[in-house]
C-alpha cells in the first residue's frame, strides 16, 4: 500500500495532524459512541465511521444525530458525548511509527507543527501523556482556532504562517481525506496514511499513501533518514499474543506452501487495531514442543482480498503433523514491510519466502535473539 509521485522540491518543515495520525482515537470514538447508542436502542456501525473522520467535532456529532436519528440537538448531543471521550484520553495510545517519526524529526531539529480539526485544549490534553510531545512542536493549532476546519486549507495555512515559513516548503501527513483535501489546496506536499483500510483509491490527490508510519522515507522529501533499520528490518517495541491456533482459510499449505498456524482474530479486536497491517517476525512457542523463528502477517491479504482483519504465522520448522488447538504464544519484535498486493501468486509465494529469509537471518542478531528467553514464551 506504497504509492507516490515525484518529489519537484525539498521540505524544511513538517506538519502533522494528530487523530488517527499520531494518536489510535478511533478506537476510543468506537467505545464511546457504542456504549452510547445502545443506551438509546441503536447500534453503531463502525463501517459508517469514515464519515466522521477528519470532521471537525460539530460535523461529526451532527453525522451521527443525523444517521441514527437522535432525538437531539449537535449542541446537546456534543455537551453529552465531550465527558465520556474526555475521560478517556489518557487511554489513547501512540500509532505505530508515531513515536519514532517525533523523536527522529526533533532530534535532527526539523520544525514540527501539530493541526488538528479538534479544538487546542484537547490536542493538549490528549498529547500530555505522551513524553515529549507538546516539546516537539513549535505550533500547536486546534480547530477552533481557525475559521474554518478541515477540508478548508486554513488550518494548515495558520501553521506555516506561525512557523514562519512559505507553505511550499511544508509537508503534511494526514489520515483523512479532508486532512489530504486541506493540505494540497494549501500548496503543501501531503503523505496520506489512511485509517480506514482498502481505501487507498480514494487518496489519489496525495503526494504519496503509506500504509502506515513505519514506512516513511523522510529522505525522499529532503528530510533527514531514519538510521535504525537492521538487516531489512525495523525493531519495535515487542508486543505478544496468544492463544489456540485454529483452521485458516485452508491456503496456507494448499496454494502458497506455507503452512501457517492462524489465531482467533476475532479475540486480538483491540490489539489488531492498535497494529498496523504488514509482515512482522519473533518467537513462537508451541505449549507442547518448544520455540520458533516465525514470520507473520497481519492485514487482509489484498492478493485474495479478505474482509477481515487476521493474523496468520508461519513457524519457520519443518512439522510432521498439524497441531490445531495447541497453545500458541507469540512474542513479535520487529517489522519487514507493509503488506502488499502482487500481480500474481508465483511473486506473491515468492515474496512469503524472501520474508522468511529476512526473519531468519535477523532473529540470528542478539537484537533479537534474545527475546526467545522472554518470560512470556517461556513461563508454562
Amino acid at each position: 500500500m506504497a504509492a507516490s509521485k515525484p518529489v519537484s522540491k525539498l521540505i524544511s518543515h513538517v506538519i502533522l495532524d494528530l487523530d488517527g495520525t499520531l494518536l489510535n482515537t478511533d478506537c476510543i470514538v468506537n467505545q464511546v459512541l457504542k456504549s452510547f447508542l445502545v443506551t438509546h436502542g441503536k447500534i453503531w456501525d463502525s463501517k459508517k465511521a469514515q464519515r466522521i473522520i477528519g470532521a471537525t467535532p460539530g460535523e461529526a456529532a451532527r453525522v451521527v444525530v443525523e444517521e441514527y436519528q437522535l432525538p437531539y440537538s449537535t449542541e446537546e448531543f456534543l455537551s453529552m458525548l465531550n465527558p465520556m471521550f474526555t475521560s478517556q484520553w489518557g487511554n489513547l495510545k501512540a500509532l505505530p511509527g508515531a513515536n519514532r517519526l517525533i523523536k527522529h524529526l526533533r532530534k535532527n531539529g526539523v520544525p514540527m507543527a501539530l493541526a488538528s480539526n479538534s479544538p487546542k485544549s484537547n490536542i493538549e490534553a490528549k498529547i500530555s501523556c505522551h513524553d515529549g510531545w507538546k516539546e516537539s512542536f513549535s505550533v500547536i493549532i486546534g480547530g477552533d482556532e481557525v475559521e474554518k476546519g478541515k477540508p478548508s486549507p486554513d488550518i494548515f495555512m495558520e501553521a506555516a504562517k506561525r512557523m514562519n515559513t512559505d507553505p511550499s516548503n511544508c509537508l503534511v501527513i494526514e489520515d483523512s481525506i479532508a486532512g489530504v483535501t486541506a493540505g494540497k489546496a494549501a500548496g503543501m506536499e501531503v503523505i496520506a496514511v489512511p485509517s480506514i483500510p482498502k481505501q487507498v483509491d480514494k487518496f489519489d490527490s496525495a503526494s504519496e499513501v503509506l500504509n502506515s508510519l513505519l514506512d516513511l522515507q523522510p529522505e525522499k522529501w529532503g528530510l533527514p533518514a531514519f538510521e535504525d533499520r537492521v538487516e531489512g528490518t525495523l525493531p519495535i517495541e515487542p508486543w505478544f499474543i496468544g492463544g489456540p491456533v485454529i483452521k485458516g482459510f485452508g491456503r496456507g499449505s494448499k496454494i502458497l506452501g506455507v503452512p501457517t498456524a492462524n489465531l482467533p482474530a476475532e479475540k486480538f479486536s483491540d490489539v489488531l487495531s492498535e497494529h498496523t497491517s504488514g509482515v512482522y517476525f519473533g518467537w513462537a512457542k508451541l505449549s507442547t514442543r518448544g520455540v520458533y523463528k516465525m514470520v507473520m502477517s497481519i492485514g487482509w491479504n489484498p492478493y485474495f482480498d479478505n474482509t477481515e482483519k487476521t493474523i496468520e504465522p508461519w513457524l519457520l520448522h519443518e512439522f510432521e503433523e498439524d497441531f490445531y488447538g495447541e497453545e500458541l504464544r507469540l512474542a513479535i519484535v520487529g517489522y519487514i514491510r507493509p503488506e502488499a498486493n502482487f500481480p500474481s501468486l508465483e511473486s506473491l509465494i515468492e515474496r512469503i519466502h524472501d520474508d522468511a529469509r529476512i526473519a531468519k537471518k535477523a532473529l540470528d542478531l542478539p537484537l533479537f535473539a534474545g527475546y526467545k528467553d522472554s518470560p512470556y514464551l517461556t513461563s508454562s
